[in-house]
């Protein structure tokens, strides 16, 4: 059975300039057919306004990138919002240097540790959301993979393209190893393509230029992670965190609900 469809409203941010503008944008998400919103900021608006907004037009919040877990002191305020927004879960995530060796990740395992005791008498789990830099190798070894060992109550929100580390692994590989504790999905396309740094000419230096794209444009094997994706992921979030040069922001998430309902990877409203 297909998973409720949703979008990253941080998608949108640029369309999301004014409270006002932001209602407009949340409209016209629920317009399209998306059956549910994740948020990165409620633009002037209480988390009472939002919740009260979404529930007015028939969305659904699975999740919430606002309040964001970045310390356990800050677990009772966390608390608070969570519960004007209905929500039992939260939000966390790192930069690149909270992974960059092998003692940054260590210290990032004891920070999330720290979060989760904090947060678990008031039954609020704690997901963790990624970009590629936890997807690198130590070893052999993927950073995430010995962040988890180290941090084993951590759920996750598992950003398939992010997971790629730039293309170098397997999407569908990746989402099988974290399946067990992944709770959520977000899914972007796009092609990662080396090309020549600033300084390439002189030192031979090759970078790496990421395209973002609508669903089903780029090369992401969706079809393959719907299929394995785990029975207790909540939704499939559509998140585009850019779209490259020529293309629309508002035109590429429509193109992306289609997409995914029309193959039956995901389910909306229309």
């Amino acid at each position: 059975m297909a998973k409720p469809l949703s979008v990253q409203l941080y998608s949108l941010r640029e369309y999301s300039k004014t409270k006002e503008d932001f209602i407009k944008v949340v409209k016209r998400v629920a317009d399209i057919g998306y059956k549910g919103v994740e948020p990165a900021g409620f633009h002037d608006m209480t988390p009472r306004e939002f919740k009260k907004l979404i529930d007015n037009l028939g969305l659904k919040m699975y999740s919430s990138h606002s309040p964001w877990a970045r310390k356990p002191e800050e677990a009772a305020q966390l608390i608070d919002t969570l519960g004007e927004l209905g929500l039992n879960n939260c939000v966390c995530g790192y930069g690149p240097d909270d992974f960059k060796n092998l003692d940054a990740i260590k210290r990032t395992a004891e920070n999330t540790n720290g979060i989760i005791e904090k947060l678990k008498p008031a039954g609020i789990t704690l997901f963790q959301h990624n970009h590629f830099w936890e997807f690198e190798r130590i070893d052999g070894k993927l950073k995430y993979e010995i962040y988890r060992e180290l941090c084993p109550g951590v759920k996750y929100e598992i950003d398939c393209f992010w997971s790629t580390s730039k293309g170098t692994e397997d999407p569908v590989e990746m989402l099988k190893i974290f399946a067990k504790d992944t709770i959520l999905i977000h899914m972007k396309d796009g092609v990662c393509r080396q090309q020549a740094s600033l300084d390439g000419m002189k030192n031979g230096l090759l970078d790496m230029k990421i395209d973002l794209m609508p669903l089903g444009t780029g090369e992401l094997p969706i079809g393959e992670l719907v299929k394995n994706a785990p029975a207790k992921a909540a939704t499939i979030v559509v998140e585009l965190d850019y779209v490259s040069e020529g293309l629309d922001m508002w035109e590429s998430i429509e193109k992306s609900y289609k997409f995914m309902t029309s193959n039956g990877y995901g389910e909306g409203n229309k």
